[in-house]
């Protein structure tokens, strides 16, 4: 996934360039020197990150953003540092805090547009979370999803498994209900076969098709709406058609562009589907908001 690309932000405070920090060792002073002051980050959620990108966290001085340092995350879920040694003065005046994600190396000393994370200081504490304006600016917290098993551009109807489409065949409504995202965002579906998350298409309308049919078969259109059938192109370790009982079905979040063939960190909904699940039936998602969306608190 390409998360090295420095994409438009529409956010004036985070234009501005600022100091970047070259390593992401633990940065916590024994003794803070002194004009020195330490933030201290309580973040849940973050997820591992390949070995050529970093988080990054900054505050918000006067309108520009500095950087905090960074860090990186492991396979449990704990980052490398939770202190950062920061200018005192920088941090006492320090409006808000943004947790983006950086290419490493990173020659550019601004932000990159992968912001994930943001909050206001309150005293000093700032909650940080993806629905603020720095980062995804949207609550998910009301999303919801359905879908259905079936296979519509197949004659056959033993492959009815083998497909899943985000709608409701008895109105010819749309399943999905989700917060507009802003600019370089989009959502994508997914369905996990044999362990494998297999891409339905990027959704840029829950009302539209999304713009991939990559796997449909060929004996007839798909209907206007998110969703796909697993019925040819098979990836390498795959074999199509399937049968998507017993695996999970998936929307995620994603930067655009987006080169990577795994979903991004955000899950808003996720659904395991039962291995006695029927075609043609709609089922409903699970929202997932609190338990894969990365929040928490940093302090002053």
């Amino acid at each position: 996934m390409n998360k090295t690309t420095k994409l438009a932000l529409g956010l004036s405070i985070l234009a501005l360039a600022s100091c970047d920090n070259d390593d992401d060792q633990d940065m916590t002073p024994a003794n803070p020197q002194p004009g020195m002051a330490t933030l201290t980050m309580d973040i849940d959620n973050l997820e591992a990150l390949p070995d050529d990108e970093r988080y990054e966290g900054w505050i918000i001085v006067d309108g520009a953003p500095v950087s905090t340092g960074l860090f990186q995350v492991d396979a449990s879920g704990d980052p490398s540092s939770i202190s950062f040694s920061v200018s005192e003065t920088d941090l006492e005046t320090a409006t808000a805090y943004v947790l983006s994600i950086e290419p490493y190396p990173d020659s550019d000393p601004a932000p990159s547009d992968i912001k994930i994370l943001g909050g206001a200081f309150s005293g000093n504490t700032a909650t940080v979370s993806v629905d603020h304006p720095a980062a995804l600016n949207a609550d998910f917290g009301n999303s919801t999803g359905a879908y259905i098993l079936a296979t519509p551009t197949t004659m056959s109807m033993d492959d009815e498994f083998s497909g899943v489409w985000f709608l409701d065949p008895a109105v010819g409504m749309p399943t999905l209900d989700l917060p507009e995202l802003p600019a370089n965002w989009a959502y994508e579906g997914w369905a996990v076969i044999n362990g494998t998350p297999v891409s339905t298409g990027t959704i840029t309308s829950v009302e539209g098709a999304d713009n991939s049919a990559l796997y449909s078969g060929t004996d007839a259109s798909g209907p206007a709406f998110p969703g796909e059938d697993f019925i040819m192109n098979a990836p390498a370790n795959l074999s199509f058609p399937t049968d998507l009982r017993g695996g999970a079905i998936v929307i995620s979040i994603e930067p655009v562009p987006d080169n990577s063939p795994a979903p991004f960190a955000f899950k808003p909904l996720i659904h395991m589907v039962e291995s006695n699940a029927p075609e043609h039936t709609v089922i409903d998602m699970d929202i997932q908001v609190m338990t894969n969306f990365p929040y928490g608190t940093v302090s002053r």
